[in-house]
């Protein structure tokens, strides 16, 4: 059989997922080629060569895109990853995962996002130690598939598929577990080994708030510490909002002032945290946005926040435990199949003119201060001082996020794409 992976997206880093569904194909004796569309132009005659195509989604905007490049392709369509279940319209969901994946189709790593310190930019590679999440944020992805579930990955094999990221220049390791610390055992040894094999390589996970207090409090003390002495430069924690009603809504395990308690525990070991926000809800007044950018501002986070935060709609895909919620029930409208969402309106038109107006400031991105900036003057927050604001923290040097719409630029360049394949095909 001859397999066609193409990624359309994730998130300005290698498609380890691409490599590890390469493996298994390889592994079971299918010819494969593979193509990422981020970085590459679309090729019709990869289609023309192959009998089956198959999408790798690990997450809203991968799908989307996914969706709009598989409208014209003559050949039976997979997909796998996170989002497969939610692409039954255009694709049969498939299991394919493997520990070590084969990283030799994919494009070098200089083609992807680096992290940016000080004034170095070091190449990264993308591994994930656990899949699953143990909580039920319900928001989130996550728990739609896995319900709860942890599953750990082999020690032995995340540290092989480190050792070819490094071999292939990575200076930087991101985790892309959901949440590092769900097994906190296994994520420490992991850190220490890589730290032992390589101690020049550094490296970022996200990890919940509740989860930065519980292992920065007393009896594990050391954990951030020895986490930072190991080579960890941030983390990027999802706060999502300052309104604690909203928070409760979404099942979140924390307070905002929880979150304020977490960019203390994690500054104190000499690490950063990159918020990551959740502004738009059907019960988001525009003093919540007023708080959460103050909040921003007061915790010294504007140089920490990738403006795109500040946009953030929430998504409704199937299966949402936020479904349920009475609260939603006054909102909620029918699934927009091409958005890849069930739709909700904002009780007041304003608020939802706002995200819209916010969506198109920061999606061309740009300097972290002045775009924070633009923000402020565009809610008609009250200006404040920003002469002090730290800048040059570390982060990744692409900005967009893993549960945000899709901008029009990647829209307009799949469906080009598009046009190419009706036009060759």
């Amino acid at each position: 059989m001859r397999i066609l992976l193409v990624a359309t997206y994730e998130l300005g880093q290698q498609p380890g997922n691409l490599g590890a569904a390469a493996a298994h194909l390889r592994a079971r004796g299918d010819n494969v080629r593979a193509i990422d569309v981020s970085v590459d132009p679309w090729d019709p005659a990869l289609v023309r060569w192959a009998d089956e195509v198959a999408f790798s989604v690990p997450m809203h905007t991968a799908t989307r895109l996914a969706r709009e490049l598989a409208r014209e392709i003559d050949r039976p369509v997979r997909a796998f990853g996170l989002y497969a279940a939610q692409c039954h319209d255009f694709a049969e969901p498939v299991d394919w995962a493997t520990p070590l994946p084969a990283r030799d189709l994919l494009p070098p790593l200089d083609r992807y996002a680096r992290l940016a310190i000080g004034d170095e930019q070091r190449l990264v590679g993308s591994v994930v130690a656990s899949r699953g999440c143990a909580h039920r944020c319900r928001h989130c992805p996550v728990p739609v598939v896995f319900d709860g579930r942890v599953v750990r990955l082999d020690q032995d094999a995340v540290l092989a598929d480190v050792a070819q990221l490094v071999k292939a220049g990575a200076q930087h390791i991101s985790f892309g577990d959901p949440d590092f610390l769900n097994a906190p055992p296994h994520s420490r040894r992991i850190v220490q080994a890589l730290h032992e094999r390589f101690p020049d390589v550094t490296f970022d996970c996200t990890v919940k708030v509740e989860h930065v207090l519980r292992y920065g409090g007393l009896r594990h003390a050391d954990l951030w510490p020895a986490f930072a002495a190991a080579g960890c430069v941030f983390v990027v924690s999802a706060f999502e909002s300052v309104d604690d009603r909203v928070l409760d809504r979404l099942d979140k395990g924390h307070t905002a002032a929880d979150a304020a308690r977490a960019v203390d525990v994690l500054r104190a070991a000499g690490i950063d945290v990159r918020p990551s926000w959740l502004p738009f809800t059907p019960w988001t007044t525009r003093d919540d946005i007023v708080a959460l950018l103050d909040f921003v501002h007061d915790h010294d986070l504007v140089g920490s926040v990738d403006a795109v935060q500040y946009s953030v709609r929430l998504l409704l895909p199937h299966g949402s435990l936020l479904l349920g919620h009475p609260d939603l029930a006054p909102f909620l409208g029918p699934w927009h199949e091409e958005r890849s969402t069930f739709t909700w309106v904002h009780p007041d038109p304003a608020i939802d003119a706002l995200q819209r107006t916010l969506s198109t400031l920061v999606e061309g991105g740009g300097d972290a201060v002045e775009l924070y900036q633009r923000v402020r003057e565009a809610v008609g927050a009250p200006p404040v001082d920003l002469s002090a604001v730290t800048t040059g923290r570390p982060r990744l040097t692409e900005s967009w996020f893993c549960c945000a719409e899709p901008t029009e630029l990647q829209l307009q360049r799949t469906v080009a794409s598009t046009v190419s394949l009706q036009t060759h095909c």
